[in-house]
């Protein structure tokens, strides 16, 4: 099928089209999840979504309790079950929609949903930016995640698959597969990396970017995948008042921006050998690089180590209220500083 990223007509329609599918066609736990929290990130989709949702959690709810009560085991994932638990203590009523705030350049956003997502690997202590494909651990060719693609076919020469992001963290939030059957680590190649580049440049959708998070830098899942995603208005790592941008402004942490992928890929593949990992957001004719200390690192405080390519761009996901409405510039800036790495590397 021709790829969604033609135009944002298409994309945007077809997301929603998607998800309102999949929840109709499939009664899971872990499809109620995915819908429910692409829903609360974007008020247009929970307008249309919320009726049906509502509906289903109640239904899930009755049956659930009714099912342990008897003393029966639930047959669904513990980590569906436990996040459906913490939903339902919330109460549907009370979930609501993605908010977001400027603190200074920097863009803070409040999605309690969020906080509910299971760690996988992202927790890992670093070793190494390269960790061979394990078949056995969570990968995007299980066969439970068949009914969570959003689209898949050939993109910018390659075959190519997008899955629906259980947890988003940025609109229309997909998860970019490409060559899924090579089933490759999370490891970028020269190949990817050019691929990469050129499905940014061959896109319709105004502000379409791409998001990369190595080994040690927050990848969750360690089969190759981009994170596809389109922003409203450029993330702060982009504003021009920043020097990688010709700005005068420092940024908080060592940035740099290239408008080759050849160049770019020089730093890579030095970044590469010195095993320091990075986060990447790829933009038509742009390369945002960002070197930074393991997630595993001391120096780093516990709300920071799951920090991946969004929060190194200058968007920070929050989730309790006081903590949203209470950060400032100078606070957040902090935290992105403790991620400078050695300036001897």
């Amino acid at each position: 099928m021709p790829h969604p990223f033609t135009s944002p007509t298409t994309l945007e329609q077809g997301f929603a089209d998607g998800l309102a599918t999949m929840l109709a066609a499939h009664r899971g736990l872990g499809v109620y999840i995915l819908v429910l929290a692409n829903a609360a990130y974007d008020a247009s989709l929970w307008r249309q979504l919320a009726p049906a949702l509502s509906a289903r959690h109640a239904a899930r709810a009755i049956a659930m309790t009714e099912t342990l009560r008897r003393g029966q085991s639930l047959n669904e994932p513990d980590d569906d079950v436990l996040v459906f638990l913490k939903l339902n203590a919330i109460g549907f009523d009370h979930l609501g929609t993605m908010e977001s705030r400027r603190a200074g350049p920097w863009k803070a956003m409040f999605n309690p949903i969020r906080a509910l997502r299971p760690p996988r690997i992202s927790g890992m202590k670093f070793v190494s930016l390269l960790r061979p494909f394990e078949p056995a651990a969570f990968h995007f060719n299980k066969p439970f995640l068949a009914r969570e693609i959003f689209w898949e076919g050939e993109l910018a020469g390659k075959p190519a698959r997008v899955l629906y992001n259980k947890f988003p963290f940025a609109r229309l939030h997909g998860l970019l597969v490409p060559d899924p059957l090579r089933e490759m680590p999370q490891c970028l190649t020269p190949e990817l990396h050019d691929w990469a580049w050129d499905v940014c440049a061959q896109t319709g959708v105004q502000r379409f970017c791409l998001g990369y998070n190595s080994q040690g830098a927050g990848a969750s899942v360690n089969h190759l995948h981009f994170q596809s995603f389109v922003q409203s208005s450029p993330l702060p790592v982009q504003d021009r008042c920043f020097a990688q941008n010709g700005g005068n402004q420092r940024y908080p942490l060592p940035c740099q921006r290239f408008i080759d992928a050849e160049s770019a890929w020089l730093e890579l593949d030095r970044l590469h050998q010195l095993n320091t990992p990075y986060n990447l957001l790829y933009s038509p004719g742009c390369l945002h690089l960002i070197a930074r200390i393991p997630q595993d690192s001391c120096k780093l405080s516990d709300p920071c180590r799951g920090y991946g390519w969004s929060e190194m761009a200058g968007a920070v996901t929050l989730f309790s209220r006081e903590a949203y409405e209470g950060m400032s510039a100078v606070e957040f800036e902090a935290r992105l500083a403790a991620f400078t790495p050695d300036p001897r590397k």
